[in-house]
């Protein structure tokens, strides 16, 4: 069985709340180890302007990134 997102934060303030302060403290070291998720804008917002740009406009932006990835 899955557990959603909710019932997993449930279930770790469970098992934190059984935890020493010093491993609490271990855990909570642990999680700011972890890596945060990716910032930006997600693709799903950018497809409003899918197909904005001219097709020849796209060959040209190619090219200069192809060119100044050669340098």
């Amino acid at each position: 069985m899955m557990m959603t997102s909710s019932q997993m934060k449930q279930k770790l303030l469970e098992r934190m709340d059984q935890l020493s302060e010093g491993e609490q403290r271990k855990l909570l070291g642990y999680a700011e180890k972890l890596p945060s998720p990716p910032k930006g804008t997600p693709g799903k917002d950018l497809l409003q302007f899918f197909g904005t740009i001219e097709p020849d406009d796209c060959r040209r932006m190619e090219e200069a990134i192809e060119a100044g990835c050669e340098q």
